[in-house]
């Protein structure tokens, strides 16, 4: 807790327990390929339900850096939360803030304001000058509280919040007026704006993100986002971070919601240096990139892998799909088929090629038995264990995150001895894992999983690469979907031409968006992003803008009566 907040009123130390608080004519995309025929029109939505979720710690991090600058120092981190159907981000709407997280966040908020009305930040975070620094200053305290509030709220404050946080920052000046904090003179003015600020930042309406819902002008029976609603999922989806001054603006004056308003402002963000966080957030949750966190290997088997090689991989898979998706528009599906990269010096070490300083583009020679991502550290690393790979964790993995499909729990009282400890008899994986299929409760879950996995092992649980398993030559064929190939390069082109690649990308794109699991009645929506994808060649940007200015992603349900839900409660029995 900051040295002004000890000594200040106590209603900016408790928390604040509850939260505070159109149709987007979606553009009809047509096919953009030579010979592709257009899309049909987007059919009607019922739209998404709005919610109240809590901002991640990366949004919240992300937020502050816009509005106050990359040099504060805001490092937050919210206790997790369990992935709902392949993402982090479906979950926040039921996570909630536990007494502990709290004080851990008002610290975060206290060093955040001590930063900003430090003497060596104030002048240029503080845009106005009080006429005294030791006396409280109602219309330069308004000027701040009512610019930062409007970027931490991500809406303009209403007079009375302003004149209610004016108010705890001249009380505070006057409280604090003459007095020292270990030996130093308290600068009372913006000892005062310490104080409120602290505030801002714990205030549930920065914490939560409360979407709100009006009726649509053009149909008066359906209710769309209100316009600040609108702006915020938007901002949040594309940037991961709450609206800029621009989009908070057009939302205040009805640009947001005009004709061709919602088509400018996406335009914007989409070719703004900011969608590569927003993309980057997406990647790093749709791949279950958090594990990297608690990621380790037996140091005595695999002692060429370190904390830093393990960072260094998440940050290559990152970067290679930022360059292909966005700053090339390429196709998505050839991320699994293509040998352009980044290389690190640590990871130079793991995939034995020569390092440069940095990170530098790199691209594997055609004889290379690495292509795509696939072959790359992080997902062979994530899907192994301590100290061996797995093939069944990988071909789980990849029909999980990469094709949205569910493989079941496996049953209770399963012996992994033969895994485990393997002996003479079976020197190699694929020996081993056939004894899944020898038992007929495993069996129906491995047939999807284990030929997938055996293709990729021709590298080890660090990702290393090998021909041999304990002398045993390692025999890498393997299927998916009734496609056989050879090896992690037949793998990745065999996944490049499996629609259900693309569509899995869709729904989780589509779920990160709308902040939830598409519901049955999204179908409609999905197999027309599903079509308008395609058309446009797989392309990144566009399934973004698709998204992003149909009606699914704006409209909102309509919630039943009282008696509606009584009527038809009475007609179910």
């Amino acid at each position: 807790m900051s040295r002004v907040m000890r000594r200040s009123t106590p209603r900016f130390k408790q928390w604040l327990t509850s939260a505070f608080r159109g149709t987007v004519m979606g553009l009809l995309a047509l096919g953009a390929l030579v010979g592709c025929s257009p899309v049909d029109p987007e059919p009607e939505s019922a739209g998404t339900q709005t919610l109240t979720k809590l901002i991640t710690a990366e949004q919240y991090g992300n937020s502050l850096a816009y509005i106050f600058g990359s040099g504060i120092d805001a490092q937050v981190r919210f206790a997790p939360v369990a992935r709902n159907e392949g993402l982090l981000a479906n979950s926040l709407a039921s996570a909630g803030v536990s007494v502990g997280q709290v004080q851990t966040i008002q610290g975060v908020a206290s060093s955040v304001a001590k930063q900003v009305m430090d003497i060596e930040n104030r002048n240029h975070l503080v845009a106005c000058r009080p006429e005294s620094i030791d006396s409280p200053d109602e219309a330069c305290a308004t000027q701040f509280v009512s610019k930062i509030g409007r970027l931490l709220f991500r809406r303009a404050l209403t007079d009375d919040e302003i004149a209610t946080f004016v108010g705890q920052a001249s009380a505070a000046v006057k409280e604090l007026d003459g007095k020292e904090l270990d030996g130093e003179k308290l600068d009372g003015f913006y000892a005062g704006l310490e104080v409120v600020l602290e505030g801002l930042l714990i205030h549930p309406e920065v914490l939560f993100i409360v979407e709100s819902a009006e009726p649509d002008p053009n149909n008066p029976e359906q209710l769309r986002l209100d316009a600040h609603s609108l702006a915020s999922r938007l901002s949040f989806f594309l940037w991961n971070a709450s609206p800029d001054d621009e989009l908070l603006m057009a939302a205040e004056n009805g640009e947001l919601q005009s004709p061709g308003g919602v088509e400018r402002a996406v335009g914007r963000m989409l070719e703004s240096p900011r969608l590569v966080d927003g993309m980057r957030a997406f990647f790093d949750d749709m791949l279950v990139f958090d594990e990297f966190k608690t990621l380790s290997k037996d140091a005595t088997i695999y002692p060429e892998f370190t904390s830093v090689t393990a960072q260094d991989a998440r940050e290559q898979t990152l970067r290679t799909i930022i360059d292909h998706t966005l700053n090339k528009d390429e196709d998505y599906r050839d991320l699994f088929t293509s040998r352009s990269t980044f290389m690190s010096p640590a990871l130079a070490i793991m995939y034995g090629v020569p390092a440069q300083p940095g990170w530098a583009p790199y691209t594997f020679p055609e004889d290379s038995p690495r292509s795509g991502l696939l072959t790359q550290v992080s997902f062979l690393s994530l899907t192994s264990h301590p100290g061996r790979s797995s093939v069944t964790l990988r071909g789980m993995a990849l029909r999980e995150r990469l094709l949205c499909q569910t493989v079941p729990e496996p049953p209770p009282g399963i012996d992994f001895s033969v895994l485990t400890n393997p002996d003479a008899n079976y020197p190699t994986q694929r020996q081993r894992v056939a004894a899944h299929l020898e038992t007929p409760s495993c069996a129906g879950c491995h047939r999807i999983t284990d030929p997938i996995g055996l293709s990729l092992e021709q590298f080890d649980g660090a990702g290393g690469y090998r021909l041999t398993e304990n002398g045993a030559t390692i025999d890498a064929t393997g299927s998916l979907d009734g496609i056989e190939f050879d090896g992690a390069i037949g793998l990745g082109e065999a996944l490049s031409q499996n629609p259900a690649l693309p569509q899995c990308l869709v729904r989780r794109v589509y779920s990160y968006a709308t902040g939830g699991p598409p519901e049955n009645d999204a179908r409609a929506a999905l197999n027309y992003f599903n079509e308008d994808f395609a058309a446009q060649g797989y392309q990144l940007r566009n399934l973004l803008r698709t998204i992003a200015l149909s009606k699914a992603f704006s409209l909102i349900k309509n919630s039943p009566s009282e008696e509606e839900r009584l009527l038809a409660t009475t007609s179910s029995r």
